[in-house]
């Protein structure tokens, strides 16, 4: 049987912010729970996360209205604090997390595999979206 090719979706974002405070902002529970929805209609209610390699996050990510939900979760297998994030997800999926410094802003840059349930543009388009959250956050 041939294995089949993975798909990398890339998403990316600059942040008026610098570094420091972007990974602060990206790693401590009280924030991930602010900003780590796709849209207005879900909620992360719950984050737990042992930033640091070998160590792991949970993220509780529901629907408002309370009719559905699901825990984001992985191991963590390299962390450089204030510059990169590696982790496999609980499906085996991988995850790089970049962070680029730029002056007084950061560029954060995420490469995933694609998962086979939904299409690669509504992926990206919601990983894109949290990111774009995370960005109001953070800049707010």
């Amino acid at each position: 049987m041939e294995a089949k090719e993975k798909i990398i979706i890339s998403v990316q974002v600059l942040i008026n912010a610098p570094v420091e405070k972007v990974w602060k902002y990206w790693s401590l529970p009280n924030h991930i729970t602010k900003w780590n929805n796709a849209s207005p209609d879900w909620h992360t209610p719950r984050a737990e996360n042992d930033l640091r390699t070998g160590g792991s996050f949970t993220y509780r990510m529901e629907a408002k209205d309370g009719n559905i939900g699901f825990d984001f979760f992985g191991t963590y297998e390299k962390v450089i604090p204030n510059q990169q994030i590696n982790y496999v997800l609980g499906d085996g999926r991988r995850v790089e997390i970049t962070f680029i410094p730029l002056e007084q802003t950061t560029a954060i840059v995420e490469l995933f595999e694609a998962e086979e349930i939904n299409t690669t543009e509504l992926q990206r388009n919601g990983w894109q979206a949290i990111l774009n959250n995370f960005k109001s956050y953070i800049e707010t």
